[in-house]
């Protein structure tokens, strides 16, 4: 396995399916372009003699868009920013803080990241998109669904406040489990 000598760029990007870790090689000398996810590479390209441009490539189980822009700063300095789904890194993550839930936490010795997708109600556990049955209750719904030999429920319930909207909470065997932030 030949050393990342060229590894201008690192990022870590969460998904409704995990956590993607990005690498990006760019040799400045050399013109070439390596595009890493979750450690596979992607794309490379060697003796590209043009140093600026965009590379565009898929990150997780949902294909999503990712593209990474190099731009030139001064001489021979670059940047490197990382587009997803067309928005900037930045973005992307306020928008997922709006439209999705994510709880961490263990079960058995085990370590699960649950998500629900708002606009969709898809919950994801550990990358796998879980078999769900919802139904509606006198506060609001209730989405059920097992991990391994534990019940799971998703509580939605109006905060009662137009800002707020609705409050998603989760409760593994009987225990509200605290939401994560990543």
């Amino acid at each position: 396995l030949e050393k990342m000598t060229d590894l201008v760029a690192v990022w870590e990007v969460a998904l409704s399916d995990g956590v993607h870790k990005i690498e990006f090689e760019h040799g400045t000398t050399s013109g070439k372009r390596v595009v890493y996810v979750d450690g596979k590479e992607e794309i490379r390209k060697e003796w590209m003699f043009k140093l600026v441009g965009k590379e565009t490539f898929t990150v997780g189980a949902s294909k999503t868009k990712a593209t990474i822009n190099i731009d030139a700063v001064s001489g021979f300095a670059y940047e490197y920013t990382l587009e997803i789904n067309g928005k900037s890194l930045k973005k992307h993550i306020e928008n997922r803080l709006k439209t999705t839930n994510t709880w961490v936490l263990s079960l058995g010795g085990t370590d699960y990241r649950i998500v629900l997708e708002k606009d969709t109600m898809d919950v994801w556990c550990n990358g796998e998109k879980m078999e769900t049955a919802g139904e509606f209750v006198e506060d609001g719904t209730e989405t059920h669904f097992t991990v391994g030999e534990h019940s799971c429920c998703i509580k939605a319930v109006s905060s009662g406040k137009r800002k707020e909207g609705i409050i998603h909470t989760l409760i593994v065997d009987d225990r509200e489990i605290p939401e994560a932030v990543e």
